[in-house]
C-alpha cells in the first residue's frame, strides 16, 4: 500500500495543474485581461503595505513581480499534493480545499476594475476542473489500494472477495490487479499533465492581443509627432555621463501591473467627470485631431534612492491636460483629478499642476514614436514637476475632478505623501563606485534635476574639501535634467567625491540623508573612488 501513497500527491498536483491551466486558457480565449492567478498576485500586491513593498522591490529589483508569481505557484502545488493526499482519506475534503482557493480567485477577479459576471467563468472552469480531474486519477489508485487490502484479507484457498469498501471512498469497486492500476494511473496522469500543457500553450497563442496592438502600434501614423532633436549645448561631452534623451527600450519602468493592459486605440476612451460643468467621454480619434504639444520632460520615481536610476528624460507629444479641462468646466472647490488607469491603479494629482504653464499633457507619443506598450500606449499622462505616483498615469481611462480630502489613492493608501513634488536632485555617473583611475586630473559627471523649476548650478567636492563649481550643459527648458562635469587634480590613494545641485530659485540640495517614504529620497550622492 506504501507504494500508492506518494501518487495521492501527484494526483493532487496533476489535477491541481489541470485547473489552473483550462482557467487560464478560458481566460485567454475570452480575451479576458487577467486569468484568476494573475488578478490574485495583484490583489496580494494591492493589500501589501507601502513600507513592505519598498523593502521587497529594493531587496529583489524587477524580480519582484515575477517572484511572487512564483511564489504563488509554490504555494498553489502544496496545497494541490496536500488537496490528493487528503482524498485518499476523505473523498469529499479535496472539495473544500478548490472550494477556498476558488474564493481567493474569485476576490482577485472581483476587486479588478470593470469587473462583470462573466470574468468569473474562468474560476469556475478551474473548480470543476479540478473536481473532476482528481476523482478521475484517484478512481485508479483507489482500485488498486482495494487490491492491495484484498491481498491481506483473502482466505487462502478463495479466488477472489466479490467487493470490499474503497479506502476512503464510501462505495464498492471491483478487484484489479496491482500493475494494471498502476500502468492506468500513471496512463491517466500523463494524458492530463499534456492536456494542462497544451491548453496553456493553446491559451497564449490564442489571448495573445498583445500581439493585436503591437501591430496596431506598428501601423499607427501620428503626422502631428515630430523627431526629437537633442540641443547640441545640452551636452558635456563626458563619456559614461547618462544621455540626455533617453532611449525607449532604457526609460525605467515602475507600475503594478502583473500583466500589463494592452488596448487597441479604436476601444479607448477617456471619462472626464466629477466637479465639472460637463461630463465629457474621448475617443482616441478625438484626442489626436485635437492641437499637440511637444516637450522634453524628465520623469522620476518617488522610489529613486539617491544617486539611483528611476529617472529618464524624453520627448513627448500629446495635448495639454488643461485644455481639455476646460473643456470639461471645472468647478472652483476642485482641487485635485483621481486618475484610473485601464488596470484599477489611482492616483490623486494637484489640479493646478494639470491646468497651469506648465506643459502637463495626455501623452501619445514618446521619442517620436507611439508610446510603448509598457509605457502606456495608447495614452498616458505625463506631469513635470511631480513625481510619477501622483501623476504619470499609463493606461489613463478616467479622470475625476474632485478634492483631495474626498479620495485616497493607490499610493497614498499605503502611506505615501498625498501631492508629491520633486526634490532636488543629483547624480555622480564618473567615477562609478570602485573605480580606479589615473591620479591627477580627474574627470567627474553625472546628471542633476528639478523640474518645472530648473537648475542653474552643480557643485562637487573630493574628500570633503571645498566646493567646486561644474560645468553645466545648457538646456531651453525648466523641466529637464542637466548634465554636468568639473576637473579637479587628485593624489594617489583612496577617495571620496560628493554632488549637490542648485536650482533656479537659489535653493541648494539637502545634505539631510532620508528615505524613500513617504514622499522621496534626499540626500548627497557620493561615490568612492581610488586614485593610481
Amino acid at each position: 500500500m506504501r507504494s500508492f501513497r506518494g501518487a495521492w500527491s501527484l494526483a493532487g498536483l496533476a489535477a491541481g495543474a489541470a485547473g489552473l491551466a483550462t482557467s487560464y486558457f478560458v481566460a485567454m480565449a475570452m480575451t479576458i485581461r487577467e486569468s484568476p492567478v494573475v488578478a490574485v498576485a495583484e490583489l496580494v500586491i494591492r493589500l501589501t503595505p507601502g513600507w513592505l513593498a519598498e523593502y521587497l522591490i529594493g531587496l529583489v529589483g524587477r524580480l519582484d513581480k515575477p517572484l511572487l508569481l512564483l511564489g504563488i505557484f509554490v504555494f498553489c502545488g502544496l496545497l494541490f499534493a496536500w488537496a490528493g493526499r487528503l482524498a485518499r482519506r476523505i473523498w469529499w475534503a479535496p472539495t473544500l480545499v478548490y472550494a477556498a482557493l476558488a474564493a481567493v480567485g474569485a476576490v482577485g477577479v472581483a476587486t479588478q476594475r470593470g469587473a462583470t459576471l462573466t470574468d468569473h467563468i474562468p474560476v469556475a472552469v478551474g473548480f470543476v476542473t479540478w473536481l473532476v480531474t482528481l476523482s478521475l486519477l484517484t478512481e485508479p489508485l483507489r482500485r488498486g489500494e482495494l487490491a492491495a487490502a484484498h491481498e491481506l484479507v483473502t482466505v487462502p484457498g478463495e479466488a477472489r472477495v466479490e467487493s470490499l469498501d474503497l479506502v476512503g471512498g464510501g462505495g464498492e469497486a471491483e478487484l484489479a490487479p496491482p500493475e494494471h492500476t498502476r500502468r492506468s494511473f500513471l496512463l491517466r496522469a500523463g494524458v492530463v499533465a499534456a492536456g494542462a500543457a497544451v491548453l496553456t500553450t493553446v491559451g497564449r497563442v490564442v489571448g495573445r492581443g498583445r500581439r493585436r496592438v503591437e501591430e496596431s502600434r506598428r501601423l499607427l501614423r501620428l503626422p502631428q509627432v515630430s523627431e526629437p532633436r537633442v540641443p547640441a549645448s545640452a551636452r558635456v561631452g563626458l563619456d559614461g555621463v547618462a544621455a540626455w534623451q533617453t532611449r525607449n527600450d532604457d526609460f525605467y519602468l515602475i507600475h503594478t501591473a502583473i500583466v500589463v493592459p494592452t488596448i487597441e486605440p479604436r476601444d479607448w476612451q477617456l471619462r472626464i467627470h466629477g466637479m465639472v460643468d460637463r461630463e465629457i467621454t474621448l475617443t482616441y480619434s478625438d484626442l489626436v485631431e485635437r492641437r499637440f504639444d511637444e516637450a522634453w520632460m524628465t520623469l522620476n520615481c518617488v522610489s529613486n534612492e539617491v544617486g539611483g536610476s528611476l529617472v529618464g528624460n524624453a520627448w513627448w507629444s500629446g495635448v495639454k491636460t488643461a485644455d481639455l479641462l476646460t473643456l470639461a468646466g471645472v468647478d472652483a472647490g476642485a482641487d485635485a483629478v483621481l486618475q484610473t488607469s485601464e488596470d484599477g491603479w489611482t492616483c490623486g494629482t494637484p489640479l493646478a499642476a494639470l491646468t497651469d504653464e506648465r506643459n502637463a499633457m495626455l501623452a501619445v507619443a514618446m521619442n517620436g514614436q507611439p508610446l510603448p506598450i509598457e509605457h502606456g500606449f495608447p495614452v498616458r499622462t505625463v506631469v513635470p514637476g511631480l513625481y510619477g505616483y501622483v501623476s504619470a498615469c499609463k493606461w489613463v481611462v478616467d479622470w475625476e475632478v474632485t478634492r483631495f480630502e474626498d479620495i485616497t489613492a493607490y499610493w497614498t493608501e499605503r502611506g505615501w505623501g498625498e501631492r508629491g513634488p520633486v526634490k532636488i536632485a543629483s547624480r555622480i555617473d564618473v567615477p562609478r563606485s570602485g573605480d580606479e583611475v589615473a591620479a591627477g586630473q580627474v574627470a567627474f559627471g553625472g546628471v542633476a534635476w528639478m523640474q518645472h523649476t530648473g537648475i542653474s548650478g552643480v557643485e562637487f567636492q573630493v574628500d570633503r574639501g571645498p566646493w567646486t563649481r561644474a560645468e553645466i550643459g545648457q538646456v531651453e527648458t525648466l523641466d529637464t535634467w542637466v548634465q554636468w562635469k568639473g576637473v579637479v587634480d587628485v593624489e594617489p590613494g583612496d577617495h571620496l567625491v560628493q554632488v549637490r545641485a542648485i536650482d533656479a530659485d537659489g535653493n541648494v540640495q539637502t545634505g539631510v540623508d532620508r528615505g524613500v517614504l513617504p514622499d522621496g529620497a534626499t540626500g548627497w550622492h557620493q561615490v568612492d573612488f581610488t586614485a593610481s
